[in-house]
């Protein structure tokens, strides 16, 4: 029965070429905007997980209370250590000490004056050790515009827009103005090697990455970090399993009553993460299920419209002795094949389409020149397991739903009437 309805559908395009069509850009809209919103988010959590917060995040409670001064005062002290504990205890998270600090960087002239000079945010991270693991989480090495990375002590890159902005050219002397870890000035010349460019506007302004051993020696911080960061070997935040090594650790080596004790922190319970992403979770579902019930709708009006236009083919089909239950039972199994053809085609089309963004993205520079959000200038759609099926909903199940409503009107109807409606 279904390979002689398949054949039938073949054969007589009016009955399979449009609904398909009609089927698998529905389905196709449906998958894309399902990867297209997945991934925005997906990204927003990716880029502050590896320049901000972490998947974990450990620091002294005092550090957290102040932590948008980026208090080092209030850095860890015995930052070996803890990381000796915490690889031991959390093999699974790769965790890295990083120092965010403030200041001036002053470029002389020949003479050793200044000749240009500007705030910049600093970041130290462990860039010269073999089992260091930055460069590929921070994406440095294809961020490169020009020169290198540092492979020496010494040595830092700038954000390229920084420095233009400066002037600055690779090899010459950068001169760090700051504070040091008791508080007083620090003043430390590093040689400009390279210049990167992070894709984000707030860290492409006015960044310099330099290695966090240079940064201890220049902010007098030995063995100290402002905290130590921690994502996990996939780089897939899963927040259950975080909370659950967050619990632990505060339970075993953080003191309520010590303010230089260590803390951890989950990414959702940092600057008010959790509400940003519960309300973005909750924006995309919305979203992606009115764009399904929409979809839907029009697909089962599809269904309905085909159906009722087949009516006078109904009726021959009555007259010649075939029973309403089989032609009901027929034309459903038409709409499952034609619905489970459009799905797949929407759905291969819809995921091509979604690859192509998730490797590629599309650049909103433009639009992000004034942001000082952590998000990326490049949004990138993200495949899922899940948007593989999202798009059998309107496709199959509507589709299938508006045939059977159409069909119900065979039962009402009587053959002498479907005759009338052919003009036989």
């Amino acid at each position: 029965m279904i390979k002689f309805l398949i054949k039938g559908l073949l054969r007589d395009r009016s009955r399979s070429l449009f609904p398909i069509i009609v089927i698998a850009a529905g389905v196709l809209l449906t998958v894309f905007l399902t990867c297209w919103m997945d991934g925005v988010k997906s990204n927003m959590v990716y880029t502050s997980a590896i320049f901000e917060t972490g998947h974990l995040r450990v620091m002294t409670r005092a550090y957290n209370a102040d932590i948008s001064q980026i208090p080092n005062e209030l850095a860890i002290i015995g930052i070996d250590d803890l990381l000796d504990t915490l690889q031991a205890e959390y093999p699974e998270v790769l965790w890295r000490p990083r120092i965010r600090f403030g200041g001036l960087l002053d470029i002389p002239d020949e003479f050793g004056e200044t000749r240009d000079q500007a705030p910049v945010t600093g970041l130290g991270i462990d860039l010269l050790s073999a089992e260091s693991h930055e460069k590929e989480i921070l994406n440095l090495e294809k961020s490169i515009v020009s020169g290198r990375l540092p492979q020496s002590p010494g040595e830092i890159v700038l954000s390229d827009q920084f420095a233009r902005k400066l002037n600055a050219s690779l090899g010459e002397t950068a001169t760090l103005m700051g504070s040091t870890m008791y508080g007083s000035m620090a003043m430390y010349n590093f040689t400009i090697v390279g210049t990167v460019n992070f894709g984000m506007t707030a860290l492409d302004r006015g960044t310099m990455i330099a290695d966090l051993g240079d940064v201890q020696v220049a902010l007098n911080m030995d063995d100290a970090a402002g905290e130590v960061l921690g994502v996990f070997r996939d780089m897939l935040y899963k927040d259950e399993e975080a909370s659950m090594i967050a619990g632990e650790f505060n339970r075993e080596h953080s003191d309520e009553d010590d303010e230089y004790s260590p803390m951890m922190k989950t990414l959702k319970q940092q600057e008010e993460l959790a509400s940003f992403l519960d309300m973005a979770s909750t924006f995309i579902g919305v979203i992606i299920f009115i764009f399904v019930v929409v979809m839907s709708i029009v697909l089962w009006n599809s269904g309905l419209i085909g159906g009722i236009r087949r009516y006078g083919e109904i009726g021959v089909r009555l007259a010649i002795g075939e029973s309403k239950g089989h032609v009901y039972r027929s034309m459903i199994l038409e709409s499952v094949v034609l619905g489970i053809a459009g799905s797949v085609i929407g759905t291969i089309i819809g995921l091509a389409f979604s690859y192509y963004l998730q490797v590629h993205g599309i650049d909103i520079t433009s639009i992000m020149r004034n942001a000082s959000m952590m998000m990326t200038n490049v949004m990138r759609a993200r495949v899922t397991p899940g948007s593989a099926f999202i798009g059998f909903i309107p496709g199959l199940i509507a589709n299938v739903i508006g045939t059977a409503i159409a069909g119900i009107g065979i039962y009402k109807r009587q053959t002498s009437q479907l005759f009338k409606e052919l003009e036989v």
